[in-house]
C-alpha cells in the first residue's frame, strides 16, 4: 500500500521479495495508494511531523517547505509525495534524478511549474552535478540563471520561478551533498514496518482487491514481507492466485503458508537466493569467514548480486555478519536452517566471534 519507485540494480529483479517495483507492481499500486495522511499506514512519527508542516503551510496560505524523504525502496516515499500534493491541493510533477543529466533539463522542468506545484524528484542523489548546482538557487531563491551562448560571449539570464515545493526521495541519503540537504525544510527517514503494521496493509489491500482473508492469513503474509509494504502486496497477489486455483479463494494461514512455500519464500522472508548464500556459507565453509568473491562463486551468482541483493536483508535479520576477514554466519543462521555448528573453529572463526 505504501510504496515508492526506484531504479536500483536489475540483478535478480524477478525475485518475489525484491523491493524494487516492476511494471505489474506499478500498475497495481496506482489503485492501492492511500490518498491522504489519514489512510497512510505506519511511519507514525513521519506522518505526525509532516501533518504539522502541511497544516501550518495551509494556515499561512504559503507553499510547504521542501521535503526530503529517505529510506529503502518500497516504504512509501512516492506515496507520501502524492499525499503532500493532495493535502496542499496542488498538482504534482514527477521525475527522477537519472532523467536529469543536464542543467537545461532541470531548467525546462522548473520554468514550466505552476505556483504551489509539487515537484517530486525520485533518486535525487543520482542527478548530475550541474543540475544539482542549479537546484540550489531554485530551492532557496526561486530563481535560476539560464546561460545563453558559449565562451566569452555567454550571458546569464535570470529567470524568476513561482514558489513550489520540492519533494526529494533517495535510497542513499549519504550521497547527497550537505548544501543540498541543508536546503530542505523538512527531512524524514522511512523505517521498515512492524509485522502488525504490515498486517493492516495486507487487510486494506485485500479489501481493495476484493480478496477474502482472515487475520491469521494476513499475519502469515505480513511476517514474510521483510518489513516492506510493496513486498507484502506482491505476496498477497501471489497467495490470492494460489487460493483461487487450489482452494475456494479464501486466504487463511494454511493456504498462505502453502502458497508461499510454492514460491520458495520461507517463514522469515528468505527466498531461494538468500538460502543459497546461507547454505553455501554454512555447509561449504563451516560458517566462515569467507571472502565475498569466493562465496559468490559457490552460489553461482555475480559478486554484486550477492553483495547488493542478498546480503542487506541477511545482515539486517542477524543471519550474516560482514567482518574484515570475510562473511561469517551467526548462530541464528545455523538455527534457521536447522543445522548444528561445528564444535570447534579455527582462529577467528565463527565461535571466536559469536560463541556457541
Amino acid at each position: 500500500m505504501n510504496w515508492d519507485d526506484t531504479t536500483d540494480t536489475d540483478a535478480a529483479a524477478d525475485r518475489l521479495v525484491d523491493s524494487v517495483a516492476d511494471r505489474e507492481d506499478q500498475a497495481v499500486e496506482a489503485a492501492l495508494r492511500p490518498k491522504d495522511l489519514g489512510e497512510f499506514i505506519g511511519q507514525e512519527k513521519v506522518r505526525e511531523q509532516l501533518d504539522l508542516v502541511l497544516r501550518a503551510a495551509r494556515a499561512r496560505g504559503a507553499t510547504a517547505d521542501h521535503v526530503l524523504l529517505s529510506g529503502a525502496p518500497g516504504l512509501g516515499k512516492t506515496t507520501l509525495s502524492m499525499i503532500i500534493a493532495a493535502e496542499m491541493g496542488a498538482p504534482i510533477r514527477i521525475t527522477s534524478g537519472p532523467a536529469i543529466q543536464h542543467a537545461g533539463d532541470l531548467a525546462a522542468i522548473l520554468s514550466s511549474l505552476q505556483e504551489g506545484e509539487v515537484l517530486f524528484l525520485d533518486e535525487i542523489h543520482r542527478m548530475s552535478r550541474p543540475a544539482e548546482e542549479m537546484l540550489y538557487m531554485a530551492m532557496e531563491d526561486f530563481r535560476v540563471d539560464v546561460i545563453v551562448g558559449k565562451g566569452p560571449g555567454a550571458t546569464a539570464i535570470p529567470l524568476e520561478l513561482p514558489p513550489f515545493t520540492l519533494v526529494g526521495a533517495t535510497t542513499r541519503a549519504g550521497l547527497l551533498p550537505p548544501p543540498l540537504r541543508d536546503r530542505f525544510g523538512f527531512t524524514a527517514h522511512m523505517e521498515f514496518y512492524e509485522p502488525a503494521e504490515l498486517q493492516r496493509v495486507v487487510h486494506r489491500s485485500a479489501h481493495l482487491l476484493d480478496v477474502e482473508i482472515d487475520t491469521a492469513g494476513a499475519a502469515e503474509i505480513a511476517g514474510r514481507s521483510r518489513g516492506t509494504p510493496r513486498i507484502a502486496n506482491r505476496l498477497l497477489r501471489r497467495v490470492r492466485d494460489y487460493a483461487q486455483v487450489k482452494a475456494d479463494g479464501v486466504i487463511d494461514r494454511p493456504i498462505a503458508s502453502a502458497a508461499l512455500a510454492v514460491y520458495e519464500v520461507d517463514a522469515r522472508g528468505l527466498d531461494r537466493l538468500d538460502r543459497a548464500v546461507l547454505e553455501a556459507l554454512l555447509k561449504l565453509f563451516g560458517g566462515g569467514p569467507v571472502g565475498l568473491s569466493t562465496l559468490a562463486v559457490a552460489v553461482g551468482e555475480e559478486r554484486e548480486t550477492v553483495e547488493e541483493v542478498a546480503e542487506p536483508f541477511l545482515v539486517r535479520e542477524g543471519l550474516l555478519a560482514r567482518t574484515p576477514r570475510g562473511r561469517v554466519a551467526t548462530p541464528a543462521a545455523w538455527a534457521h536452517l536447522g543445522l548444528t555448528p561445528p564444535r570447534a573453529a579455527g582462529a577467528g572463526g565463527q565461535q571466536d566471534l559469536f560463541g556457541t
